[in-house]
């Protein structure tokens, strides 16, 4: 029996070089702390949800702008070893590459401090947008708006499925981005900030009432929430003793966009999504977490 051919993603996003590292607890107040774990990854919200759908079994490919500097230069590799195509990341002569320290206590959760170049081009005008014809979907996160809005905009007139991670972000932002998207997956936090309150059912109906596609939250530990026939359905997730939460909902938007893409509906998409994350966070690493797809559905995803 012949196999089905692997989907293939485009994702627009920032990439970081984040140092990630393990503590019993973060100190209220400035301290000296050994950590017992470390890991250095190159990572980004939109970024770590391609290297998720490349490693559950799709194809994706990146669209990332980097300084020329050697943490770029390194990311580019790093990114490329995983399989994820990075032939059009573009290195910008004079650059500095974004980078993070991320520290992460025994119940998962962490404190991050990023730096972006503020001088770093935003432009997006070099879109290699003819590819997005070979694409099965588009992905994109909001703190790169300029090429977000642009690969949005651009996957539109391709006819193409798109989703927006709705991430928290400045309200302005947000309102450019999600009604480009044909698909409008949320943080919680997300479409509190959008809708306007912090009532998760009231929230979904409001934009859902205004978007005309997919709307939805993951919700971390309770699970992914949409809006279905007026509706809103849930889907749990499981119980897993937490190490690291870092791109856990990273991996989610990846393992979504892979399962709709594959035309599984959206209740079976977002359960296996749901278990996709959960296995990530009994990992500590951020991305490098991420199971494969028969881990994922060995555990029932």
């Amino acid at each position: 029996m012949k196999s089905s051919p692997r989907k293939r993603l485009v994702a627009v996003g920032a990439v970081c070089l984040t140092s990630i590292y393990r503590v019993p607890s973060i100190p209220p107040a400035p301290v000296k702390i050994v950590s017992t774990d470390a890991r250095r990854v190159a990572d980004g919200m939109a970024i770590s949800a391609a290297c998720a759908f490349q490693r559950l079994g799709g194809d994706a490919e990146i669209w990332a702008r980097l300084g020329d500097d050697p943490e770029g230069i390194a990311m580019r590799a790093e990114l490329a070893a995983t399989g994820v195509d990075v032939a059009s990341f573009r290195m910008i002569p004079g650059g500095r590459s974004s980078h993070s320290s991320v520290i992460v206590d025994a119940n998962g959760d962490r404190l991050v401090v990023p730096f972006h170049d503020p001088g770093l081009d935003k432009s997006a005008d070099w879109f290699p947008v003819e590819r997005l014809k070979d694409a099965d979907f588009f992905h994109c996160e909001v703190r790169w708006p300029e090429g977000a809005h642009a690969g949005l905009t651009a996957a539109r007139r391709a006819g193409l499925r798109a989703m927006v991670d709705g991430e928290t972000a400045p309200l302005d932002v947000l309102r450019r981005l999600v009604p480009l998207a044909t698909h409008a997956v949320f943080s919680d936090q997300g479409i509190f900030a959008y809708a306007g309150t912090d009532d998760l059912e009231t929230a979904l109906k409001r934009v859902a009432a205004e978007h005309g596609g997919h709307v939805g939250a993951s919700c971390g530990p309770a699970g992914y929430a949409w809006i279905e026939n007026g509706a809103v359905r849930r889907v749990p997730a499981p119980k897993v003793d937490v190490v690291d939460t870092l791109s856990a909902g990273d991996v989610f938007h990846g393992a979504l966009a892979l399962m709709i893409a594959e035309g599984r509906p959206i209740e079976a998409a977002a359960r296996f999504a749901c278990v996709a994350a959960s296995i990530k966070c009994t990992r500590f690493g951020g991305r490098l977490g991420c199971p494969t797809r028969e881990e994922v559905e060995a555990a029932g995803g």
